[in-house]
């Protein structure tokens, strides 16, 4: 069901659950593959926050192996453009290139289940968006003016986001000040009773200058919050994308992790 800002509400067979918090794949099958790896054991269902296509060479089987599991998924920018449902001239050069190949390379049945997955929605009183909850699709919170402004446009106490590739951990202390956490991977972090916004950061193309998959785990029973990273072999990817024909610069960057 809709709720305020055209929200989808969604319910969950379980209530106290831990989550697999997943972002920006982009078609990243190496790293998928390695976080599920690593965080087997550790959670009971996966959320992904969107854009799991684009940039990367193994879209139709990173689609796959989410559907595999237990989860969650939104829509993100890139699998909106993939898809036709936004303009992709605005972005740069690459990643039009990665969107055409992409849009030749989906089988129906990929383009069918994105075609199902909402750019936010609320799962078990957390706010779930692709960019923002002001402008779920397309807006990019990374400054704390963006953050500050965006915590009207979210009723519950948290909203997970995507979109930027960086992990984030801001929080909303009284008289509206924010105050940010250094995300520190293998940390556990108290949800407390402040409202925050947070980012686990991406799978399949971190730019935090670390090259390394980054993914979290969120413990709706104990309230908690724990960033991780993992090593993937980056060079398989970067094999696959120029096997693909995909321009350069999008295997060589994941060495940078930028």
């Amino acid at each position: 069901m809709s709720g305020k800002h055209g929200i989808i509400a969604v319910g969950s067979t379980a209530v106290a659950m831990r989550r697999l918090i997943l972002s920006d794949i982009h078609a990243n099958l190496v790293a998928l593959e390695a976080v599920l790896k690593a965080a087997a054991g550790q959670w009971e269902e996966v959320w992904c926050l969107g854009d799991l296509v684009g940039y990367g060479p193994r879209p139709n089987e990173c689609v796959v192996l989410v559907r595999e599991q237990k989860h969650f998924s939104l829509s993100g920018n890139h699998d909106w453009a993939v898809l036709g449902k936004l303009d992709s001239s605005e972005f740069n050069y690459e990643a039009q290139t990665a969107v055409s190949w992409t849009r030749n390379t989906l089988t129906e049945d990929t383009r069918a289940y994105l075609e199902t997955l909402p750019a936010m929605a609320v799962v078990d009183s957390f706010t779930l968006a692709h960019g923002s909850p002001r402008h779920p699709v397309w807006e990019y919170v990374m400054e704390y003016e963006t953050a500050a402004e965006n915590f009207a446009y979210f009723e519950t106490q948290v909203c997970l986001l995507g979109h930027t590739h960086m992990p984030m951990f801001v929080m909303e202390q009284a008289g509206g000040d924010l105050f940010g956490l250094e995300p520190e991977p293998g940390k556990v972090v108290s949800l407390g009773q402040e409202r925050c916004m947070i980012n686990p950061g991406s799978v399949g193309q971190p730019r935090d200058n670390d090259p390394r998959a980054a993914y979290a785990i969120l413990d709706t029973t104990a309230r908690t919050w724990e960033f991780m990273r993992v090593d993937y072999d980056i060079a398989e990817t970067q094999r696959q994308i120029r096997q693909e024909g995909l321009p350069d610069a999008l295997a060589s960057r994941l060495s940078r992790g930028w």
